[in-house]
Formats: C-alpha cells, structure tokens, sequence
C-alpha cells in the first residue's frame, strides 16, 4: 500500500513545491508560463496519442478541438464573473470563481466532445489518408465559424480571461492556474491511462492492428470510433480552455493548421501509443519552442523539418509504444501504465 501511495505523494509534493516558488516569486513569470504551456501541452499530446497512436486512425486537426473549448470556457467564464464591454456587468459575484472554474473548463470539454462527435460519425466510412481530410476540413470550418461570430471578437480575437484569474487570486492569493493546469494534466493522463486499460481500450487497441479482422470478432468499431473521438477531442478542449487563462486572449489564428501540426509533432515525437512518451515530447518541444523562439517565423520552418528527420530515422519516436514501465520493470510496483 505504502508503494502504491508513492506516486501521489511525489505529485502533491512537486505541486507543493511549484506553487511555494511561485508564491514567493522564486520562479519568475516567463519560467512560470513555460511550466504551464508544458501541463496544457502534456494535455494536447495525449489526448491526440489516443487516437493517431492507440486506434491508429490519422487526425490531423485537433487545434479545431481546442479552439472550441478555449472559446467556450473563455466566453462562461467573462460573461459570469468579469466586467466586459459585450456582456456587461458579471452575473455571479467572483468569490464564487474558484468553485465555477473547473466546471467552465469541463464544459468547454463537453462542447469540444461534441464537435469531435461530428468529426467522429464521418470516420465510420473513411480512414487514414480521408480521415486526415475530414479532420482538417472540421479545424477550418471551426475557425471560419469563430471569425464570423462578432459578439465574441470575431478575427480580433477574444479577451477579459485575466479579470477572471484576478478575480480566483483576490479571494485566495495563490497561484490558481497553476494548480488548475497541474490537476487536470494529471486527471488527462489517468483518464486516458484508465481508458485504455479497459475493455474499450482493447477495441480500441483491436481497431489498430486490423480493424476488419475487429469487426469480425464482434468488436462494434464504430462505437469505439464515437468514444475515442469524443474523450480526445473532450480533453483538448479543456487544454484550450486553460490555454485562454493562461494567455488571456484567444483569436482564432492561434488554432489553424500550424497548432495541429504542433500537436502532431508532439504524437509522433514521443511514440504513437505510449502516454510516458508523450508527456516526454510535450516536454522537450515546449522547451524546444522556446529555445527557437528567437527565429520567429523560421521556427515553422524547422519544426515540420523535425518532423521529417523523425519519420525518416526514428519513425517509432523516442518511447514507440513502449511505457516508462517496459523500460524499468521495478517501477511496476508503484504503478501501471498498462
């Protein structure tokens, strides 16, 4: 029992330890939002993993995902606890914002699952090569709606998100977003472990080595499709959401193809299926990002080239399908991936 507890008790104590430092502005604001692009991109890495690496289908517009739920947890959020010139005077008094912020992000998570619902049912007679289109086709459409709708900004984006977070650190003046994004990494990722370990993840898993040969031994593909969709889709829009916070501003070029791509680099990066793999590659392309930074546009030019060294050398990626576990057995003891 003790081992089993390891685990959590080393995660409450880097989260203890993370919020003293920022607490008492030991770590600065630029390190302070790299650690939280590094939660919120954990996040999108996994959550597209389940369903390029563990079914084994080709997604390729998963910004469209989270550009919903970062527009809909942005737009609750503003409207019921900040001042803003398009909705006016706040609906709930903000001490009430600590209660309401997670389940504003849960619900942009559920308006992103929908919308992967609607990707989703077209992928029951498309696959590889065609599903890519489609998903593609559904990041556009996303972010062609969002520039024509003015109440929320239109092309100039939407902001007020930080009224929000100064409303949660005036009624407790603690590092909020870094807590939220450090609970729902973690949540994302037993989420998306618990999942997979299931019986749905089986099928899921079946769907990826033969999807025919599945449908024979009487795995319902298409349910396992609607599923996979929606909890990846779900959980990208809450990165969306925490991303709205943390930036305080969301405009709908943020989320075209250049952010899938980030996503896909992220998958292919770390091992299509291995959840330690991306949590690896969430890490080193946040810090690579922020080394290439300094090149500004040229960065776009060397990150699909890295992508193209990868597939061409390592197309398995730094894990493969492999977990942390496979690596180091003894680890066993404190914990399964699978």
């Amino acid at each position: 029992m003790k081992q089993k507890l390891a685990v959590p008790v080393l995660l409450f104590a880097l989260l203890a330890v993370v919020m003293t430092l920022v607490q008492f502005e030991v770590i600065d604001l630029y390190i302070q939002t790299i650690i939280l692009f590094i939660g919120i991109n954990i996040i999108i890495s996994s959550s597209l993993n389940l369903v390029n690496g563990h079914m084994g289908e080709f997604s390729c517009g998963h910004a469209g995902f989270i550009a919903v739920g970062a527009y809909v947890s942005s737009v609750l959020s503003v409207a019921l606890f900040a001042q803003d010139r398009i909705f006016g005077a706040p609906l709930l008094p903000p001490q009430y914002t600590v209660y309401a912020f997670p389940v504003i992000l849960v619900i942009g998570g559920l308006a992103a699952a929908f919308a992967g619902l609607l990707v989703a049912l077209p992928s029951f007679r498309t696959r590889g090569d065609y599903l890519a289109i489609i998903t593609i086709a559904a990041n556009y459409i996303i972010i062609t709606v969002i520039i024509n709708i003015d109440k929320i900004g239109g092309a100039r984006g939407f902001m007020g998100m930080k009224r929000v977070v100064f409303a949660m650190e005036d009624t407790a003046a603690i590092p909020w977003m870094v807590l939220w994004v450090f609970l729902f990494t973690i949540l994302s990722i037993i989420a998306i472990r618990r999942f997979v370990s299931s019986t749905y993840g089986k099928g899921i898993i079946a769907i990826q080595q033969d999807e025919v040969a599945a449908e024979i031994m009487s795995v319902n593909t298409n349910k396992m499709k609607l599923i996979a969709f929606m909890l990846s889709s779900g959980l990208a829009g809450i990165a969306g959401g925490l991303y709205a916070h943390v930036i305080g501003y969301v405009n709908p070029k943020s989320f075209d193809i250049l952010k899938s791509t980030e996503a896909l680099v992220m998958v292919y990066l770390g091992g299509m299926g291995s959840i330690t793999g991306s949590i690896l590659s969430a890490v080193l392309f946040t810090l690579l990002l922020e080394l290439l930074r300094p090149l500004q546009i040229i960065k776009w030019i060397v990150i699909p080239l890295l992508l193209i060294i990868l597939m061409q050398f390592r197309p398995e990626g730094i894990m493969g399908n492999r977990e942390l576990v496979d690596i180091f057995p003894k680890l066993k003891k404190f914990y399964r991936f699978k």
